[in-house]
């Protein structure tokens, strides 16, 4: 299970938060090396949901042959339904533009996925991310992961309530909280093909 929360903000604040409330990824001005990860979302039409997830499943291969794929979901709750997200990692903005090109050239990608699964797809988001300094990207002990590590739904609850009662993030979130513009929460289901789980 994986929870995502993504926030946008009108300015950042250079501080560490507390581990339970820091995220992994960052969108702002800050970046020590190359790598750029590319956050994908596709709301795809309800009655076609399985169909584009099985056609994933057994075309996802052609394309991690151009790029690292660091994990699959779909969406369980948190906003609209019948939405997958991904994630794809580059060394940089000139690697990820080298792959959109090989992969519009990709015949065999072009046929067997793209093609067929354009038309199940309402709507498509991209985000270009990077890892904050303090945070490192592994694969977790358990077959679980989130960017806040939680077992389960419940285990997230039990740990939020045990967190606004710490007066370290209290305070960091009364600090943070007027530059906040918008915040979504989604639970996300790893597919079995995804790397991260």
């Amino acid at each position: 299970m994986l929870v995502l929360r993504s926030g946008l903000t009108r300015a950042l604040a250079a501080r560490t938060l507390a581990p339970q409330v820091c995220s992994s990824f960052a969108t702002g001005p800050r970046q020590y090396d190359g790598t750029v990860y590319e956050f994908r979302t596709y709301y795809l039409k309800p009655s076609k949901m399985n169909e584009f997830l099985e056609n994933t499943k057994k075309n996802i291969h052609l394309r991690t042959a151009h790029s690292e794929l660091v994990g699959y979901w779909s969406v369980e709750f948190g906003g609209r339904m019948n939405k997958v997200f991904h994630i794809w990692k580059y060394d940089n903005f000139a690697h990820r533009t080298q792959v959109r090109k090989a992969s519009a050239k990709d015949k065999e990608w072009q046929e067997q996925y793209l093609i067929p699964n354009l038309a199940l797809i309402d709507k498509q988001e991209s985000e270009i991310t990077y890892l904050v300094p303090w945070c490192k990207l592994e694969k977790p002990p358990k077959e679980v992961h989130v960017l806040w590590w939680n077992e389960s739904a419940d285990s997230r609850a039990a740990g939020r309530h045990q967190s606004h009662e710490d007066p370290r993030v209290v305070a960091a979130v009364r600090e943070s909280v007027n530059f906040l513009e918008s915040q979504q929460n989604m639970l996300l289901i790893p597919m079995s093909f995804s790397p991260l789980k």
